[in-house]
Order: C-alpha cells, then sequence, then structure tokens
C-alpha cells in the first residue's frame, strides 16, 4: 500500500518542528499526525514558552490541532509521531485521543511514561493503547535535546 509518506517522513517533519522549538527558546520536541494512510493531518511544536502555559507540549498541540482539522473527538486510525518519549500527561491524551499507533525518537527515562516511569500503556486501568515504536530517529533526536540542555545551563552559568 502506498501511504503517501515513507516510515521517516513524519519523523523528519517533527524533528524539523523540533529544531524550529529550539530556535524559538523552547524544549525542542516536535509532533505529527497522520491518517492510516500516511497523509499529514497536523504538526507542532513545543510552545510552553510562546503561550505561558504548561500543558502546551508538542503532542497536545498537535492532538488539538487534528482535532480541529478532522472535527472528530476522537483520532481512531491516525498515528502519532513525536521526537520525545510522552510524559503522562501527553500518554493520556493520546490514550484518551484514541490513537492507533505511537512512533517516538528519544527515550525520557526521567519524564517520560510510555516505555519509562509509570508505563502508562501497561496500566490494566487504562481504556486504549496504541501500537508504540520506540527509537525513531533517536540519536538525532537525543542530540538536539542534549544541546538545548548544554546551551540553557551554559547561560545560566554567565554572569
Amino acid at each position: 500500500m502506498n501511504t503517501g509518506l515513507s516510515k521517516s517522513d513524519p519523523m523528519d517533519l517533527a524533528m524539523r518542528l523540533a529544531q524550529a522549538a529550539f530556535a524559538a527558546g523552547e524544549v525542542p520536541v516536535g509532533a505529527v499526525i497522520t491518517d492510516a494512510n500516511g497523509k499529514l493531518i497536523a504538526s507542532a511544536g513545543n510552545e510552553m514558552q510562546a503561550l505561558s502555559d504548561a500543558t502546551a507540549h508538542a503532542e497536545m498541540q498537535v492532538i488539538q490541532r487534528a482535532m480541529k482539522a478532522t472535527g472528530q473527538a476522537r483520532l481512531d486510525g491516525f498515528d502519532i509521531w513525536v521526537t520525545l518519549e510522552p510524559c503522562a500527561m501527553c500518554a493520556g491524551a493520546i490514550a484518551h485521543a484514541r490513537l492507533r499507533r505511537l512512533y517516538y525518537g528519544a527515550p525520557d527515562v526521567k519524564g517520560g511514561a510510555v516505555d519509562n516511569g509509570p508505563c502508562l500503556f501497561h496500566q490494566p486501568t487504562i481504556h486504549h493503547k496504541p501500537e508504540i515504536y520506540g527509537g525513531i530517529s533517536e540519536a538525532e533526536s537525543a542530540a538536539l535535546l542534549r544541546r538545548f540542555f548544554e546551551t540553557r545551563r551554559k547561560s545560566a552559568e554567565s554572569p
């Protein structure tokens, strides 16, 4: 089946969005939602600083945009691509939105909630579990995050 995008294309776009977030002073995370055929539905980067909103993670933004674009309250049959393992808030939103698949880049040992931390989708009380594929463009995503936090530490150390 021709999906319109190769498996790497959505993550490539998510990485570009993460790079744009970095340039804007945001934690560099990007997210993309595609339909079952691979067609782009919505995209977003972190916007916490720009919106003064702790919930404006890339995943939350892209889910809201995809729901608006489709006119649906659920995203059954849609896939989310994100450059960093989602936190508990975002993993919960992915479950509530009923996304079909989650593709993510770098694991997040401290704040992740998919394969680290609470492993939300392994809890018996979770109502929906997407198929999960981690490690896509992991090295590139992890390097961008390291560079961002190194830059912030250097800025904080400068008088």
